[in-house]
């Protein structure tokens, strides 16, 4: 017969009297705990002379606007879209690649720059084109940065090429100056 290393407790067995006190210890602590609250917190209210910082605007949704292409009965389909301050006042641009929801072909794209509309009118409106269907391209590698428009265009060397068959690839950068986008080539693009 082997003895335990550990000697018996008198107290392995509880008995009510045992919960009656744990139920007492605790009902004490949340007791306690309910008078030493902390003191409120208060902060200090910035004087006249602070400025507060202007409330972030939400960009434009393209969802919320009528674009300037001609889809007779199929819809205007959003195909990319990006935000940024694009003229420096503080508030986001969106810019959309929008084409002709088309169930085949390739439908050219159009770009557009949207803002906000005025102080009471808060529906977005369309306020630039950078691309416009009719000149028949195809954007891709969109992106908005560094308050500018950058996109790869896939256009066509003559009418006679195949809507299916780009021949013609070139590098756009749209940037803000003087009150109107200006068209360049991003430094380091090379065309087609």
């Amino acid at each position: 017969m082997q003895q335990s290393v550990v000697p018996e407790l008198a107290h392995t067995h509880t008995r009510p009297i045992h919960w009656l006190a744990t139920a007492t210890a605790l009902a004490g602590v949340v007791a306690l705990s309910s008078v030493l609250q902390p003191g409120s917190a208060t902060a200090a209210q910035p004087g006249p002379e602070a400025k507060s910082a202007p409330a972030a605007t939400a960009p434009p949704d393209p969802a919320a606007v009528t674009f300037p292409i001609e889809c007779g009965p199929v819809k205007v389909l959003v195909q990319k879209k990006a935000s940024g301050d694009l003229d420096g006042d503080g508030s986001p641009e969106t810019v959309a690649v929008v084409r002709c929801d088309a169930g085949i072909g390739t439908p050219p794209n159009g770009v557009y720059v949207l803002t906000q509309g005025g102080s009471g009118a808060r529906k977005p409106r369309v306020v630039a084109t950078l691309v416009d269907p009719k000149d028949r391209l195809d954007v891709t590698d969109f992106a908005v940065r560094d308050g500018a428009v950058t996109a790869t265009l896939l256009g066509y060397s003559s009418a006679d090429v195949p809507s299916c068959c780009p021949d013609v690839k070139e590098q756009a950068k749209w940037q803000w100056k003087n009150g109107t986008f200006i068209r360049s080539t991003p430094s380091g693009a090379q065309n087609a």
